[in-house]
């Protein structure tokens, strides 16, 4: 087995697990030492897909697991639930002992996995599967998919409570401190009067 980083045509299995698709080994470069991942499948018949011009291929789980990352792109879906997912649908088709499946069949067992796991991932994939040719098309495939949920398309957060809006100063606006007022000119008479009759009382 050739190591993937460096091509060394050497390399040690260190960890064996039996999967539903197969064995699934864990092996390290003699060379470089680093760690790859390799899977032993049985070579059943070959699965032929038939296309919607009348063109036969053979099926590549590689293309369709790209095409569901695409999907997937900036969603909460880790890669392994999306090898998980095409697993699940190429165990079926084996399952069916069919040679040849048509790609509405396959996508639409991809589409009734995608529903149930990521709502908005559905709806990426059906606008590319279904071909959507105008915004009623794409509508309704949201509103089907709303109505079948009973929840909106999109989890999106409470509203805030709106808070009380709060009179802004502007810079312009100068506070000038309240100062205390002294004695009035009158105050400071009426105090010289009481005093020099104080004063003549005194001298009386």
């Amino acid at each position: 087995m050739h190591c993937p980083f460096c091509g060394h045509p050497h390399s040690k299995v260190t960890d064996s697990r039996v999967v539903e698709s197969g064995i699934r080994r864990r092996r390290e470069c003699q060379s470089c030492e680093l760690r790859f991942t390799t899977y032993e499948r049985v070579q059943a018949a070959p699965l032929m897909v038939s296309k919607q011009d009348n063109r036969r291929e053979e099926f590549n789980r590689e293309k369709l697991i790209s095409g569901i990352r695409k999907a997937c792109t900036k969603r909460p879906v880790a890669s392994r639930t999306v090898e998980k997912m095409v697993e699940d649908i190429e165990a079926e088709l084996q399952h069916l002992g069919n040679s040849e499946v048509s790609t509405t069949v396959l996508g639409t067992m991809v589409m009734e996995r995608l529903r149930e796991l990521d709502r908005v991932a559905y709806i990426r994939y059906a606008s590319v599967y279904r071909a959507f040719q105008d915004i009623e098309s794409f509508e309704e495939a949201v509103r089907d998919l709303r109505d079948d949920a009973q929840l909106p398309l999109l989890d999106m957060p409470p509203a805030l409570p709106k808070k009380g809006r709060r009179r802004s100063v502007g810079p312009d606006v100068e506070f000038h401190p309240k100062q205390r007022k002294g004695p009035s000119n009158k105050d400071a008479e009426n105090r010289e009067t009481d005093n020099s009759q104080r004063g003549l009382i005194s001298q009386e």
